[in-house]
């Protein structure tokens, strides 16, 4: 399971350590802010998916769009974002309450590694999840070994309106991502 929150200490205002922040670009310039911070030597990530799009002309096409609207996962530090925020004005964080204080959401770099290996698996069959589509507090954690996925830790739930159990790898406050049915062979439950 991924754990985004930290604490407001960790997460200062004047912070030089380097993390992934869960930012916004509203109204679908998640693309656009990624072209701004790669120009700029940012490492950044959108999740992708493939869909069918019809152009204008009425043709239909596949090509990647981003799985999550609005959604741009940011790998420096507040400090060099701040100044980043200058070129690309609507970059927002994503944040979560704690403590009566609206702290930006951070996710660990080895659930952040896991979490692109899932979604750039190029499959076809992942889902991508609001929180509030995943029921956590019946999940078991779970590690899944050999594979695409040797390796990730995720939860192992029933999502509403499946009929079939997955493993979730979850950002919380931020986004999940169901993986395709895993037999119970290839997984260790955590404790």
């Amino acid at each position: 399971m991924l754990n985004s929150q930290q604490s407001s200490k960790e997460c200062g205002e004047n912070d030089d350590t380097i993390r992934w922040f869960a930012m916004s670009a509203p109204y679908r310039r998640e693309l656009k802010a990624k072209e701004y911070l790669s120009s700029k030597g940012i490492e950044c990530f959108v999740p992708m998916t493939n869909a069918i799009v019809e152009k204008r002309n009425g043709i239909k096409q596949r090509q990647q769009v981003p799985a999550i609207h609005n959604l741009i996962f940011v790998h420096c530090s507040k400090n060099i974002i701040k100044e980043l925020k200058r070129g690309v004005d609507f970059l927002q964080y994503r944040t979560t309450p704690k403590n009566g204080k609206n702290v930006p959401i951070t996710v660990p770099d080895k659930q952040m590694q896991q979490f692109i290996a899932v979604t750039q698996a190029a499959n076809d069959k992942l889902i991508y999840l609001r929180p509030e589509e995943v029921d956590i507090e019946k999940g078991t954690r779970v590690r899944l070994h050999g594979g695409t996925f040797d390796g990730t830790e995720g939860i192992f739930v029933k999502i509403r309106g499946k009929r079939n159990r997955k493993v979730v790898l979850l950002i919380e406050d931020v986004a999940a991502v169901a993986m395709v049915e895993i037999s119970n062979d290839l997984i260790e439950i955590l404790e």
